[in-house]
């Protein structure tokens, strides 16, 4: 095996030595530094990226609690309206049951003045027609002379008494 021949070891020690120190110039002058600016360049947009990030985040919070804010503020303010119709509406609902209310209370009075007035008038009604009843019976049972006139007094005077 040729890589195991010691007469040829000195010649690759040196060529190995030298393409070292050439490699480690060629990436010390050109690679390391390109690609050290290359990493601190894109450290430098990620962080702007993330300042970025912060503001825009700062932002959005801000329009969010504005936005949350303006939610309550509507919230608020329809309940006070929703209430404020609620007690509107109660108020109207009592005045026309209080109206009603009265309407029919004077409806129910004249109802029962027509009812006693309709009463008396069956009351006389009745009376003379029981008069009259009364004089029939009497002419059937044999008293010609009795008169309507006189049963009524008769029973007038039977009712003051």
């Amino acid at each position: 095996m040729p890589q195991l021949d010691f007469s040829v070891f000195p010649s690759q020690l040196f060529w190995l030595t030298v393409s070292f120190f050439l490699m480690l110039f060629i990436f010390s002058k050109f690679i390391i530094p390109k690609t050290a600016e290359m990493i601190k360049l894109r450290k430098e947009k990620i962080d702007e990226n993330i300042e970025a990030a912060a503001k825009i985040k700062e932002k959005v919070e801000k329009a969010l609690e504005k936005y949350n804010q303006a939610l309550r503020d509507a919230t608020d303010k329809a309940q006070i309206s929703l209430q404020r119709t609620k007690d509107e509406l109660n108020d109207t609902i009592n005045r026309r049951q209080e109206d009603l209310n009265a309407r029919l209370k004077l409806e129910v009075e004249a109802g029962e003045k027509k009812v006693a007035a309709s009463r008396d008038k069956a009351l006389q009604k009745l009376e003379e027609v029981s008069c009259a009843l009364a004089v029939d019976v009497l002419h059937k049972v044999g008293f010609e002379d009795i008169k309507l006139k006189d049963a009524t007094a008769a029973f007038k005077r039977i009712k003051k008494d």
